[in-house]
């Protein structure tokens, strides 16, 4: 799977201990919407683990 930049941004939004509200602004058709699902899933997953 392609390896997009917001990736490392969402984790470290994760990490931060009193992380705000997230807030993904973009164009149109850029993948945002899959990176914060696939994000998701993989938090998720680790969560069951």
């Amino acid at each position: 799977m392609l390896k997009r930049k917001i990736e490392q941004s969402l984790t470290e939004w994760k990490n931060t201990v009193n992380h705000k509200p997230l807030i993904i602004k973009g164009c149109r058709q850029c993948g945002k919407t899959f990176s914060v699902l696939d994000f998701a899933k993989k938090i998720i997953n680790m969560l069951c683990i």
